[in-house]
């Protein structure tokens, strides 16, 4: 399993186009992707500048196959709302632990 935690800074003015892209990623990537257990979009409590994406793949391969997708791309295509470079930072999911947490559509 592969989980990530991506941190993007957005410019001000854009937020409106950015919130609606990452939307339509996130909600296509858990709706239309077998292998996304999860994808949450997290804003900052003291920057609201910033925002924090919580992703959950099965693979490898499902984190490539993501970024193939319609609602992937029309993320891409917005990525002049951000001010910056994105970070991000991969990481090993420990608890829970069952697969069938992950696996379940909530």
């Amino acid at each position: 399993m592969l989980a990530m935690w991506v941190k993007v800074r957005i410019k001000p003015d854009q937020r409106k186009r950015f919130l609606e892209a990452i939307e339509a990623d996130a909600l296509g990537s858990e709706r239309d992707e077998p292998g996304c257990y999860r994808f949450n979009v997290l804003q900052d409590a003291q920057d609201p500048n910033v925002y924090f994406f919580y992703e959950v793949y099965k693979d490898q391969a499902a984190l490539e196959a993501h970024r193939a997708m319609p609602h992937y791309a029309v993320w891409r295509a917005a990525a002049d709302t951000l001010d910056g470079p994105t970070e991000a930072t991969r990481c090993t999911t420990i608890f829970p632990s069952p697969p069938a947490y992950w696996t379940a559509k909530r």
